[in-house]
């Protein structure tokens, strides 16, 4: 799979989540939105980058103790080991909130390697330290029981679910204060050129509506309005030339 273009990555860290899942809606895509879960520290950045995978099942006791962790190849200590730089990873914890995915270490290891941001469907530990790092987190809580209570990873790189959302290795994975969208790889150049475009139309739309015209010809817009704005971007862009 050929790497995210540059270009493509500046575009969608300029529109919000609320434009790609329009786009997406268009291209008949309606479960792309992570339901439960949020920024663990809201900020003005947004976090973009393909997915990289770890898919966990119920714990059971016999298998999961603390002595798992002696084992490089652990799925959970390997997927941090192997991220790769720019990409998100994307932790499936079967939506269960109750013990934490990841850490202050593991998380740190995480940023330290490059990678672009940590999104899972469990809990979160030590988030006060980590809501303080550079790094964006997204998570369903916080919440301190050690991962191995719940959860046993068991794989990564492969299709999982999160937030009820399927997420394929390589995915495109785009968070901001809405939450997080995931978008099909193949699909990210030309939606995120779409939503661009969208959202400089929809600038000039609220431009009109916060003068006071009405949402009948605005929004929708109409030819009428339609015209108008070729006009205004025409202007924008006399505008940056000079």
């Amino acid at each position: 799979m050929q790497p995210l273009q540059p270009e493509t990555i500046e575009r969608l860290r300029a529109v919000s989540t609320a434009t790609l899942t329009t786009q997406l809606f268009k291209r008949g895509f309606r479960n792309v939105f992570m339901q439960g879960v949020r920024a663990l520290r809201p900020s003005t950045r947004t976090m973009v980058g393909p997915a990289s995978t770890l898919r966990n099942i119920p714990a059971r006791e016999d298998l999961d103790h603390l002595g798992v962790f002696a084992d490089p190849g652990h799925p959970q200590r390997r997927s941090i080991e192997t991220a790769k730089e720019g990409h998100i990873l994307v932790v499936d914890c079967r939506g269960d909130a109750r013990v934490a995915s990841a850490g202050q270490i593991l998380v740190t290891r995480l940023h330290v390697r490059g990678a672009a941001g940590l999104v899972s469907d469990g809990g979160v530990r030590d988030s006060g330290p980590i809501s303080e790092m550079d790094f964006p987190v997204f998570c369903a809580c916080p919440s301190a029981p050690l991962n191995l209570v719940l959860h046993h990873a068991v794989d990564i790189d492969v299709p999982i679910a999160c937030g009820g959302v399927p997420v394929y290795p390589g995915d495109v994975v785009v968070g901001d204060r809405d939450g997080v969208v995931v978008i099909p790889r193949a699909l990210a150049d030309e939606v995120a050129t779409d939503a661009a475009a969208q959202e400089e139309m929809e600038e000039f739309i609220l431009e009109r509506i916060a003068g006071g015209a009405p949402l009948p010809g605005t929004y929708p817009p109409s030819d009428e309005t339609r015209a108008a704005y070729e006009v205004w971007r025409s202007s924008r862009r006399k505008t940056a030339i000079a």
